[in-house]
């Protein structure tokens, strides 16, 4: 392996890390291991901390090719609570506001869900990486300034509902990059008459790249140690 001419990782991001701490865990084991101060190591997709899942890490030369793996089709598994809401969509903030659910049923979810499959508009949550006049919109929002974010289009290939066991459902969903699974819950809520937000979120798919084909960064310093690596003068 050479990290510096260029080398493509695949983890299981860590719940309550983010994004930037695993990219930073990698940089260090892979300087260490080569002896380098400074090495190119990032990642091809954000995931929120409060989610799990495939992350891509590419290094060296290979960081050239995040933007290839960023239009890569993405595969979530996404559970979402109806009946109340919180200001980020997830459990990241406490839920502000509830809502009736006892007019819901599984045939209503099931028919509501075929309706964001395809080219839809999604409004971005006001605590995302969004960036509004070069300032990430969750900084200006967590400073409690108002953010006001304009709707991105993206493609929902398909959704699928894998439990119903209300006020709680899991789904499926693969989609086009950009995509934000926690809006997305935010939708279906006000869609079912009613408020939604993410309780939990799995990324088991980029591309080809299955979670089965992930490490988990705990093990990564040992299987460095297994690996044979190409390291210039």
């Amino acid at each position: 392996m050479n990290f510096k001419e260029g080398e493509v990782l695949y983890f299981n991001k860590p719940l309550k890390w983010t994004s930037f701490a695993l990219v930073a865990k990698v940089r260090y084991h892979i300087s260490r291991k080569i002896k380098v101060k400074k090495i190119k190591v990032g990642h091809a997709g954000t995931l929120d901390p409060l989610a799990t899942g495939v992350m891509i890490i590419c290094t060296g030369k290979a960081t050239k090719r995040i933007e290839e793996f960023q239009y890569h089709t993405k595969e979530y598994i996404a559970t979402i609570r109806l009946g109340a809401t919180t200001p980020s969509y997830d459990l990241e903030k406490e839920i502000d506001a509830t809502y009736p659910t006892e007019h819901i049923t599984r045939e209503m979810v099931e028919k509501t869900l075929q309706d964001f499959i395809g080219s839809i508009e999604q409004i971005p949550p006001v605590f995302s990486a969004c960036k509004i006049d070069g300032k990430r919109a969750y900084d200006l929002a967590r400073a409690g300034q108002d953010v006001e974010l304009k709707p991105k289009t993206l493609v929902i290939d398909e959704i699928e509902l894998l439990s119903c066991e209300l006020p709680i459902i899991k789904i499926r969903v693969v989609c086009s990059k950009g995509t934000y699974i926690r809006a997305l819950a935010r939708d279906i809520g006000e869609a079912l008459n009613s408020g939604a937000h993410l309780i939990g979120l799995v990324r088991t798919r980029v591309g080809n790249v299955t979670l089965d084909k992930c490490m988990d960064v705990e093990n990564f310093e040992a299987w460095l140690e297994q690996q044979e690596i190409e390291i210039e003068n």
